[in-house]
């Protein structure tokens, strides 16, 4: 039987990017958020990225008033997002790195080199009862920096991984597979607790889903995608049995 301590939250960013390439109303993300709800997903996320190329203000606005899970706020460290997460106050705030130019997030904080920008960024919104994530790689550096900062959570990027297992290396997957491994119990071992995302699948999920240590997972490309063929709550129940499915070989 699988544990019931692996959670599942889903990104709903690209239903708002089917929407912008028309620049109408639908389909509309908080639609998308109750219908993952009601599917199995334990909670929300939404990137409110600088440039609007997605979700929007207003998108986020309505989560907060309308969905009753948590609702993960992934920003950028900048007084812009920071003064929005302050008004709006979602359960969770992921601090990612931005760029503009990138099709999606490229990889995780570097947590080291910007010690000093992100200490009063997650200083503040600690101080308004939000729950401070921060985006990392699987390195342990980046692991004592993020327990250092104060951030009670950290989320492992695992787009390596994933990455990895488009390939017939299998080398190359089982040493990505050791890093996240490494990672989440260098993590849990701070005190700290661990999330993942970027880039799983129904496919490659179980064998991070067998990580004991990994406490939620955010997925959303490969949900949205799966989607188009068979309705966004199909999609969420499939990745939750493939995810059930990994966390049973723990036993």
């Amino acid at each position: 039987m699988a544990r019931p301590d692996l959670r599942l939250g889903v990104n709903i960013d690209h239903v708002a990017t089917l929407r912008n390439a028309r620049g109408g109303f639908y389909p509309d993300p908080c639609r998308a958020a109750h219908e993952a709800i009601l599917a199995g997903a334990d909670g929300i996320t939404a990137h409110l990225r600088e440039d609007r190329r997605h979700i929007r203000d207003q998108d986020v606005e309505r989560l907060k008033r309308q969905i009753l899970t948590p609702l993960n706020f992934e920003m950028a460290a900048t007084d812009e997002m920071v003064a929005i997460a302050s008004r709006i106050r979602p359960h969770a705030a992921c601090i990612v790195p931005e760029k503009r130019e990138e099709r999606t997030t490229e990889g995780g904080l570097d947590v080291v080199s910007a010690f000093n920008s992100l200490a009063p960024v997650v200083e503040r919104l600690h101080g308004e009862g939000i729950r401070v994530s921060l985006f990392i790689e699987p390195e342990p550096a980046m692991l004592d920096a993020a327990r250092r900062l104060g951030a009670p959570v950290v989320e492992l990027h695992t787009g390596a991984y994933a990455e990895a297992t488009l390939s017939d290396d299998r080398d190359r997957v089982a040493r990505e597979l050791a890093r996240l491994f490494h990672a989440a119990s260098h993590g849990a071992g701070l005190g700290l607790e661990v999330h993942a995302g970027h880039g799983l699948t129904e496919e490659n999920v179980g064998d991070v889903a067998a990580i004991p240590e990994i406490a939620e997972l955010n997925i959303g490309h490969a949900l949205i995608s799966a989607a188009v063929f068979v309705g966004l709550g199909d999609a969420v129940r499939a990745m939750r049995a493939a995810m059930d499915r990994g966390r049973a070989r723990l036993g």
